[in-house]
């Protein structure tokens, strides 16, 4: 009796989902940090010590460092004409925090641009398929 196949992701399509998985968290890392940083600066002195223990700062730059890190790691294997168009969800999803979060207003321009971007995204990874 023969098992039945099993199917497998190849090495190089695995990195490929990898590589996109490790953007796209980028994409909220990066959208997170911005909010921390804006709260940061809702508390901001130019003094060494109150830098120092601002926490929201703190923690909002430690998130672009993995950010940066990750995006290192996510171009290692992958296309970058691929993986970097993904970047922009980050204006998006920094766009819904300020709404809910921050209470900031909506408007029509803001969500056609959302609506363009999200757009944009898809049909620039469309683009990139063999």
């Amino acid at each position: 009796m023969t098992s039945p196949a099993i199917k497998t992701t190849s090495p190089p399509e695995a990195a490929h989902w990898k590589g996109l998985l490790l953007v796209f968290t980028c994409t909220l890392f990066g959208a997170i940090a911005q909010l921390l940083i804006k709260r940061g600066m809702n508390q901001f002195k130019p003094e060494l010590m109150a830098l120092v223990t601002n926490v929201p700062l703190v923690v909002g730059y430690s998130f672009y460092g993995l950010n940066a890190a990750m995006m290192v790691l996510a171009l290692k294997n992958g296309e970058m004409s691929r993986l970097y168009p993904i970047i922009g969800l980050t204006y998006v999803w920094t766009t819904l925090l300020c709404y809910t979060v921050l209470g900031e207003p909506s408007n029509l321009y803001k969500n056609v641009g959302i609506v363009v971007i999200v757009i944009g995204v898809a049909v620039m990874g469309l683009g990139g398929r063999k």
